[in-house]
């Protein structure tokens, strides 16, 4: 699925209290748009946030699936934000998030905000009503984004929810020491990471790959990106476009062959999971523990995005000569060119309070973007008013360089465009059981097929 930034180990709830600093703003409720005329002048490091001035004393509370640690950098990217203009905001964060949203918005106990990494599940929520349309100020800051990722926060043609954040998906991580140490090269193509895997694994000292995709409520998700990857470096936007609005069914024999690409490459016994168990261990090991072995000398390679970096323990060094780094997963079919899989993530507001809307305009910002850029490596956004010698850290280049690159064939993460039922309903939980307990391909892509809403 953020397409989605996954979930990552931490308590369930955090929240963010920071006292009202730096601003003799009134306590009133400015204007719909976020600003006051009536807002006292903010001074000095404050004076920056201006715009959003007018509401001191007030709390918004956000909902979203990101956990520590990275929504500790989250919180910190908007601190003094919030210190300037005395908005506090309130952060939850919960490995049930997607499917505590609709309770919660259904009961009448949503969120100010919540941070959506799935398209589908964001078009759920517009459905049911909740969702309140942006200001004109958050509106006008997509400008600073390519039209296609506006698309992505809008349902039916109108735009709800701003992006904020944008992931690379195709990566593969290994060790530059251990790959050194036994004189492996990093594989251009698909069929040379197949003729490496194969010679990992005859080596005998370690399994070429290994995996996870647990993930508390949203179990499986690992596992539709391995999908996603092959369909796209396969058959190329097109198909892939069909697929995901199912006028290519799951059934078909495009996709179940790619399910087979799949089996043969990470449902191969040979070949996984190095320091943890057999293919059956995927389904029950978390995608945050999946890399471990390979700082252990257990395995060799990981797929996953570009955000599991913030995975690797302190002290990890992360570059082309490291203890790990990454490189870009090779297309099946070499004739695509340079697949791109990314996800991302979008704001959206269940009110239109006047502080809910300030938030939401700093938020949808260049300025918001760039300080969450400058709080800690592992982030990525795709707003092009960020300027990319922010990016301090080769992965987050990498991944930068990759989502805006205009040769590439880019595609959003196909399960979080799936309607919420399919792509994080059954499509997760038929993925998991085709790992966990060897379901047939064709059961596997029939009860998928059979969950799309009529």
């Amino acid at each position: 699925m953020n397409a989605r930034r996954r979930l990552l180990v931490a308590p369930a709830v955090l929240a963010l209290a920071l006292t009202a600093a730096c601003s003799n703003s009134s306590g009133s409720s400015g204007g719909s748009g976020g600003s006051s005329g009536s807002a006292a002048a903010l001074t000095g490091d404050c004076a920056k946030f201006q715009p959003y001035a007018g509401h001191s004393g007030t709390k918004v509370t956000m909902f979203a699936s990101i956990l520590s640690p990275e929504s500790d950098n989250l919180e910190k990217s908007w601190a003094d934000f919030s210190k300037c203009t005395g908005i506090k905001i309130s952060y939850e964060g919960s490995n049930d998030f997607e499917s505590q949203l609709p309770v919660r918005v259904s009961g009448g106990n949503a969120p100010d905000f919540a941070i959506i990494p799935q398209p589908g599940l964001l078009a759920q929520m517009v459905k049911s009503g909740k969702v309140v349309k942006p200001p004109a100020e958050t509106v006008a800051n997509e400008d600073k984004w390519s039209p296609v990722w506006k698309t992505y926060g809008s349902v039916n043609g109108t735009f709800y929810a701003a992006p904020m954040s944008a992931n690379m998906k195709s990566l593969v991580w290994y060790s530059p020491k251990a790959f050194t140490a036994a004189g492996y090269e990093v594989p251009k193509t698909w069929a040379d990471m197949m003729a490496l895997s194969d010679k990992i694994a005859k080596a005998g000292t370690s399994k070429p790959w290994c995996g996870g995709i647990g993930s508390g409520t949203a179990t499986g998700w690992p596992a539709t990106d391995w999908l996603e990857e092959i369909v796209l470096g396969s058959y190329g936007g097109e198909v892939y476009d069909q697929w995901v609005n199912h006028q290519v069914k799951f059934s078909d024999e495009k996709i179940t062959t790619a399910m087979q690409t799949l089996a043969g490459w990470m449902q191969n016994p040979a070949w996984v999971n190095g320091g943890i168990g057999d293919v059956k261990s995927i389904a029950t090991t978390t995608f945050q523990d999946a890399g471990a072995p390979i700082l252990a000398g257990k395995c060799a390679m990981l797929q996953q995005a570009s955000f599991y970096k913030a995975q690797w323990p302190a002290g990890t060094k992360v570059a082309a000569d490291g203890d790990v780094f990454a490189f870009h997963l090779p297309a099946v079919n070499p004739a695509v060119p340079n697949p791109v899989e990314g996800g991302g993530e979008f704001l959206a507001a269940f009110s239109s309070k006047p502080e809910v809307q300030a938030v939401q305009n700093y938020l949808s910002s260049s300025d918001w973007a760039s300080s969450r850029v400058k709080t800690a490596t592992g982030w990525v956004s795709a707003n092009q008013g960020v300027d990319k010698s922010l990016y301090t850290d080769p992965i987050d280049k990498l991944s930068a360089d990759a989502l805006t690159d205009p040769s590439a064939t880019f595609r959003f993460d196909g399960s979080d465009l799936m309607p919420a039922a399919v792509g994080s309903g059954q499509e997760w939980k038929s993925l998991t059981a085709w790992f966990a307990e060897g379901q047939s391909i064709q059961r596997v892509t029939a009860d998928i097929d059979a969950a799309w809403p009529q």
